[in-house]
């Protein structure tokens, strides 16, 4: 890999931390709870980057960009009946447009510019765009992929009964709420707030990760006890 392969791939992994990002992710988990939303969401943001990239998906971008930030609205509006409902968190539902992650990524890749994305477009005259497109994608799978696996995994074990992850899964879906709405205003409102992406959507994906953390070494304690009981 070339340094604007391995700039786009950086620009990936700082892209996946975005806060639209994990509020969209996370809200996805208690709409549709499956490992693998972070990993779709991904690729359908990363189909969106790779075709702007080549110069082929600002018509159709630019057509569907007003439904971004209404798409994480309805995640947050969700999510707040879910926190409002919690016997509702393993009971099964239908599902909606908005729980699809690849065509919610896709969505969000067109409704939110951020400079990490404009960075990475801006790339595309130096090096085959195809490739430039891959190599952000990767960076952003191995963030939202993990990402959503360990929402995914705390959303299990709240239904299951575990107490921290119960609490962390109410904790986590109030925080979803406040950034779907906070940013989708933001964006309607077309409020610059690009400067507070990086800082912000570090400390969220450090405090996400480490209360899921919190939440699966509460439940691995209480099967050790009920182990050592039987």
């Amino acid at each position: 890999m070339n340094s604007t392969l391995w700039i786009a791939l950086a620009l990936g992994l700082r892209h996946g931390t975005d806060p639209d990002h994990l509020a969209a992710i996370d809200g996805l988990s208690r709409i549709r709870p499956r490992a693998t939303n972070g990993v779709l969401f991904a690729l359908g943001h990363g189909t969106v980057v790779t075709l702007l990239a080549v110069g082929v998906g600002h018509v159709v971008a630019g057509r569907v960009a007003f439904l971004g930030p209404w798409m994480l609205i309805a995640i947050g509006a969700a999510n707040l009946w879910k926190v409002l409902r919690p016997s509702a968190l393993s009971a099964p539902v239908k599902r909606p447009i908005v729980a699809q992650p690849f065509l919610l990524g896709m969505l969000l890749a067109a409704g939110f510019e951020t400079a990490s994305q404009l960075s990475a477009l801006i790339l595309a005259d130096q090096t085959n765009p195809w490739v430039l497109g891959a190599a952000f994608s990767c960076g952003m799978l191995l963030v939202d992929g993990v990402d959503g696996y360990l929402a995914a995994s705390t959303i299990g074990l709240a239904a299951r009964g575990a107490a921290n992850a119960r609490a962390a899964s109410r904790w986590l879906g109030l925080l979803v709420v406040t950034f779907s709405f906070g940013l989708g205003a933001a964006e309607l409102m077309k409020l610059e707030i690009d400067r507070l992406a990086l800082p912000l959507g570090l400390t969220l994906f450090a405090f996400v990760i480490g209360i899921r953390l919190w939440a699966s070494g509460g439940w691995r304690m209480v099967s050790a006890t009920e182990a050592a009981a039987d």
